[in-house]
C-alpha cells in the first residue's frame, strides 16, 4: 500500500529531524545533537474506496454540503 492521496498525489516527504541541544561550551562537536531522517506520511482516510488525504477530504465534503 502506497501512502499517497488518490485524488492529488500528496505522498510521503523526507526531511531532517533533530533534538534542539545546543552543545556544550559554543558547541563541541562530541555533544551536539545528531541530526537524522524523518518520513513525513500524509494524513490518509479511506472514503468511498479511495485514500484520501485530510485536505481533500476536506474539500469533498464541504462541496457536498453546499450542493
Amino acid at each position: 500500500m502506497a501512502f499517497k492521496c488518490d485524488n492529488c498525489d500528496r505522498g510521503v516527504q523526507y526531511g531532517d529531524s533533530h533534538t534542539h541541544g545546543r552543545g556544550v561550551a559554543g558547541g563541541r562537536w562530541k555533544k551536539k545533537a545528531p541530526q537524522t531522517r524523518k518520513v513525513f506520511k500524509p494524513n490518509l482516510h479511506k472514503f468511498n474506496g479511495q485514500m484520501l488525504c485530510t485536505k481533500c477530504l476536506r474539500k469533498l465534503k464541504s462541496d457536498k454540503v453546499t450542493k
